[in-house]
């Protein structure tokens, strides 16, 4: 080996250690905000799963401290299979809500007075009554111009939702 060529020592790059280490509290934090229904369900090792039970038990200093114990724990494990678990789990749910917003939107635009959006509902559900969700929407106009309870809109959004179940 020549004198020029000196072999050193790689180290690991602190930055990169401690981004690791604050995905992996954060994954934690993610963990413990998870249903009980939806944490069970989870593939973890024993002593995670008892350190991550802990922490939900714990408050303040001791939490901190049991954060830090569990960070460690982590690099014993694949943190990306824990997230996709997660993700997994979740995705049924957050489909739901996804669901719920489109259906909101869709009653306001009607509300509104967006026709397209009648269009795009008679192309998706033939089985959709115009005159009956006309009538809604011509309720639920006149409800707000009368300043009553929003009846109206409350029965288009419950035909909606029952439409789209069908």
């Amino acid at each position: 080996m020549d004198e020029t060529e000196k072999v050193y020592a790689e180290r690991p790059n602190k930055t990169a250690l401690k981004r690791e280490a604050e995905a992996n509290k954060a994954l934690i934090l993610r963990m413990m905000r998870l249903g009980e229904g939806l944490y069970k369900k989870l593939e973890l090792s024993e002593t995670l799963r008892t350190a991550v039970d802990d922490a939900k038990r714990f408050k303040k200093q001791a939490l901190k401290r049991q954060l830090i114990y569990t960070t460690g724990l982590m690099r014993n494990e694949d943190p990306t299979a824990i997230v996709a678990q997660i993700d997994a789990l979740e995705r049924p749910q957050r489909q739901a809500v996804d669901e719920f917003h489109q259906l909101e939107q869709w009653r306001d635009q009607l509300l509104a007075g967006d026709n397209g959006v009648l269009d795009v509902l008679l192309r998706e559900y033939g089985e959709l009554d115009i005159q009956y969700l006309r009538q809604l929407v011509r309720n639920a106009a006149k409800e707000k111009q009368q300043q009553k309870a929003p009846k109206s809109a409350r029965l288009l959004f419950q035909y909606l939702k029952e439409l789209v179940k069908i």
